[in-house]
């Protein structure tokens, strides 16, 4: 082997060797974490934050989010549409939800539609740069309640299916935030297909998976390297546990992530 071939296959070695840019991702609570990506980009998903009984006192003045480039909404549940419209006015920022709930969003005047991506399951997208965003099934129910700002009166307005992301980091780094689900048989699809890096999952029962369901999504059906345990004590009856999800998963080789709403953990 030549000199300079020896010295271009040690050049693809080191850059194989090389460790992925670090990301970073904070829990408020609840489903609302806020993803910064290895380029500086930061997404919100499902940012119920300013009234998130979970989110720290101190995080709850949106201001102090700073710059947000991409928001995705998984259904019209007002715990994860959360702050969406504030912070889409005060950021500018794109608003990625099913197309059916972005027509709700723009008629009733939440976001403005030059700023809504109405987007549906399984074609990939890329609304800012270096971030590529698949929605897939969530087995939930979705509508918006919206509240009429001079007469408060409530009405119910459509909010489309609801969903799950697999948002695509540059660095190839794959992380499945599953939005408000119970377990369904194409989790098996989703771990196959995408091979999600990290996984995002309601435990907290009653409305979503319970720690039991979850633990068999993760053992049987998406064989998760590594999950974060989202959507529970929240409220009352969200009552499932992390510990309680450690438990069901036995001597399963996945790594379970509890995090303390507010912190922030790289990768």
């Amino acid at each position: 082997m030549s000199h300079c071939l020896r010295t271009f296959v040690a050049l693809i070695g080191l850059l194989l060797a090389w460790p992925a840019a670090a990301w970073e991702l904070q829990w408020f609570g609840q489903s609302a974490v806020k993803i910064t990506s290895p380029g500086g980009k930061v997404i919100l998903v499902d940012p119920f934050i300013s009234g998130n009984p979970k989110t720290p006192d101190e995080l709850k003045d949106l201001t102090k989010l700073g710059p947000v480039d991409l928001i995705l909404v998984t259904h019209g549940h007002g715990d994860h549409v959360g702050d969406t419209a504030e912070i889409a006015k005060a950021s500018g920022a794109k608003v990625a939800m099913n197309a059916d709930m972005g027509h709700t969003f723009g008629l009733l005047e939440l976001v403005p539609y030059k700023q809504l991506i109405r987007f549906n399951k399984s074609g990939p997208i890329q609304p800012v740069d270096g971030i590529t965003v698949t929605m897939v099934r969530a087995e939930h129910s979705s509508e918006v309640v919206h509240t009429d700002a001079a007469t408060g009166k409530k009405s119910v307005h459509p909010g489309g299916e609801p969903a799950g992301y697999i948002i695509e980091l540059k660095n190839g780094f794959k992380i499945y935030h599953a939005g408000d689900t119970g377990v369904f048989a194409d989790m098996k699809f989703i771990g196959e297909y995408y091979k999600p890096d990290l996984e995002l999952l309601p435990i907290g029962g009653h409305f979503t998976m319970d720690p039991a369901h979850a633990a068999y999504a993760v053992r049987n059906l998406l064989h998760s390297r590594k999950v974060i345990p989202i959507h529970y004590a929240t409220f009352p009856p969200l009552k499932g546990t992390p510990e309680a999800f450690k438990a069901a998963l036995g001597d399963a080789p996945t790594e379970v992530l509890v995090m303390e709403p507010g912190e922030i953990r790289k990768f």
